[in-house]
């Protein structure tokens, strides 16, 4: 086996790891600047500001709660999720914690589940129950 070709070919595979990362930075960054002109501009602009300045995953989760998402479209409560996990995620990582931690199947939610099961939130069809967050991850 040639080690020149391995070494091109695991230069290749981070060269296309590192293009697809720019390629979803950059899709996430357009989808971002829609959401904040868009319908939900004012929410997501509140969202923002307050993931800019987060101290706390209470804060955030008291934040989140006081919203009114029902008034959202799906497509930007993902937006919404997903900037909500980079900001939780970094608040974690600033404190030295691990970045994700989980509760147990037992323990109450943790910040991020709390909002997205707040986020969420829709009337079930009628004669079906909603099923919760931790029945979904099952």
């Amino acid at each position: 086996m040639n080690p020149n070709h391995s070494k091109t070919k695991k230069e290749k595979e981070l060269a296309d790891n590192a293009y697809l990362r720019r390629a979803w930075k950059k899709f996430h960054r357009e989808e971002l600047e829609e959401a904040l002109a868009g319908l939900d501009r004012d929410v997501m602009t509140r969202l923002m500001a307050n993931l800019k300045q987060l101290r706390s995953a209470r804060e955030l989760v008291a934040f989140i709660e006081a919203q009114d998402w029902n008034a959202v479209d799906a497509h930007t409560r993902l937006i919404a999720l997903h900037e909500i996990n980079q900001a939780i995620t970094k608040l974690r990582e600033s404190q030295n914690l691990p970045p994700i931690d989980d509760p147990l199947p037992d323990a109450p939610l943790n910040a991020l589940l709390r909002i997205c099961q707040t986020i969420n939130q829709f009337p079930a069809p009628s004669g079906e129950a909603r099923r919760s967050i931790r029945q979904m991850l099952e």
